[in-house]
């Protein structure tokens, strides 16, 4: 069946309902804004509704209703990972992306198995305990099952104080067979963006490799789904269209998904188009989305899809990611490297790196900073572990049942890294909000992030319920 189009991307609806929304009254706004509050989420009207906003007045409603949704959804809490880039060999032919084939002028590097160890070592004495694992689409010698021997190494490893708990995988579509053969591997996320919905667009900046069939990545997270694997991650690579046509695209891939599986992606990732090396586009993005419309496009994703996790990655400067905080962000990558080996050796600033960081301090300055504005630093991993995923973990999210878990969770996490690996400020900081966030708390989550955190104090790593 995915060889047929994906006729669920509906080009001529979008466009019909943006325009039929465009300019919707004060009064249709705040009704918008309203049903937006009762955390059922949108549809593809109200999306098209919020996406007209333009007056201030407006935009501060919008992102006062989606900080409420992200307050009472996520409390305070940011999860934090690390991407870890293994390959950067690439058989595609992509625009925006300095990995394409025929770029000459980065240094080609697939990491064999002891230096993914020695990365992962690198990350792990940072203190992170969730990467993203990304490679290009085109493998060393054994193909697929160097992603799979990968990921087997990246959990190998171990040292005194933690290992990798949770590999999520951002890699290039697979058939059914080898999606069941990832799942198998133990992955938390399965994580593929469609970097445009349009079509027309699609087939301009992807000029070559399997990446110019547009069905066969649309109809990826169909046979991931399929396969097993109820954790999937989405996201559109703003610039390359227009940002009113994606958001209204996307919410269409979501709808197919949750009509199909019963279930919608658990991430939505927001990367906007930044510096490649020798990519015209990516440096002069065709539509490009401005800081004010990117804080509107976080803020209308958290209220159109309530309980999905949203993503900010380094590509953002420190001042937008703590912006979009309060606006929906509920992720957020740290001391992150764009090309392979860049952990162990790489800079920050090495011209083989995917694109340019707009975020370049380390894990624990980033860490010192989010908790400086009163969220809680977490690395928690205990519900991909104990199985608490898919429709399970929504079971949990929308009456507000996960809260009772992931706000004890995330304490105890946090002071597992500030007890191993923070610095003395860090540590400093984040003790004292820690004992100020369990004082504000109550009921059984306080008794659970009581013991959880007392439970670090003796000694103990990866405590969680």
């Amino acid at each position: 069946m995915y060889n047929l189009p994906a006729d669920f991307i509906n080009e001529q609806k979008v466009w019909d309902t943006l325009e039929a929304n465009k300019n919707a009254g004060f009064e249709k706004i705040m009704e918008v804004l309203a049903k937006a509050r009762l955390m059922k989420g949108l549809d593809l009207e109200d999306v098209a509704v919020l996406t007209g906003i333009s007056h201030p007045e407006l935009l501060a409603k919008l992102f006062c209703a989606a900080n409420e949704v992200k307050e009472t959804i996520y409390g305070k809490r940011l999860v934090l990972f690390a991407p870890l880039y293994i390959s950067n060999l690439c058989a595609n032919e992509c625009l925006y992306c300095a990995f394409r084939a025929t770029n000459k002028d980065i240094v080609r590097n697939s990491l064999s198995q002891g230096h993914i160890a020695r990365e992962v070592e690198v990350l792990i004495k940072q203190g992170h305990k969730r990467i993203l694992m990304v490679a290009g689409e085109s493998y060393p010698n054994q193909g697929f099952q160097y992603v799979l021997n990968s990921i087997k190494t990246i959990y190998n490893v171990k040292t005194e104080h933690g290992e990798i708990r949770r590999v999520n995988v951002n890699i290039a579509p697979l058939s059914t067979e080898e999606f069941g053969q990832l799942k198998d591997a133990g992955i938390g996320t399965y994580q593929i963006f469609q970097e445009t919905y349009h079509r027309e667009t699609y087939g301009k900046v992807h000029q070559g490799g399997k990446k110019c069939d547009y069905n066969w990545r649309i109809f990826s997270l169909h046979r991931a789904m399929e396969a097993g694997i109820d954790d999937v991650g989405i996201g559109v690579l703003f610039g390359l269209f227009d940002y009113r046509f994606e958001i209204l695209a996307m919410m269409q891939h979501i709808f197919e998904l949750e009509e199909k599986f019963g279930i919608g992606p658990h991430t939505i990732s927001v990367p906007r188009l930044e510096p490649a090396t020798n990519s015209d586009i990516a440096s002069r993005p065709p539509f490009p989305v401005s800081d004010i419309d990117f804080r509107k496009i976080v803020a209308i994703i958290r209220l159109a899809v309530p309980y999905t996790g949203i993503i900010m990655s380094t590509r953002e400067t420190a001042k937008m990611r703590r912006e979009t905080f309060a606006l929906g962000v509920s992720q957020i990558s740290a001391g992150s490297r764009t090309n392979p080996g860049g952990y162990g050796e790489g800079t920050e600033d090495d011209p083989s790196g995917q694109f340019s960081l707009g975020d370049h301090r380390s894990l624990d300055e980033v860490i010192r900073d989010v908790a400086s504005m009163g969220y809680i630093p977490s690395f928690c991993t205990a519900c991909y572990r104990i199985g608490r995923t898919g429709q399970d973990f929504m079971d949990l999210a929308k009456p507000g049942d996960i809260k009772l878990h992931c706000g004890p969770n995330a304490l105890s996490s946090f002071k597992e890294y500030l007890q191993n690996f923070a610095s003395p400020a860090t540590a400093e900081n984040g003790n004292k909000l820690i004992r100020e966030t369990i004082a504000g708390m109550n009921g059984i989550a306080r008794l659970r992030a009581e013991k959880l955190v007392q439970r670090v104090e003796e000694g103990l790593d990866d405590v969680y319920c």
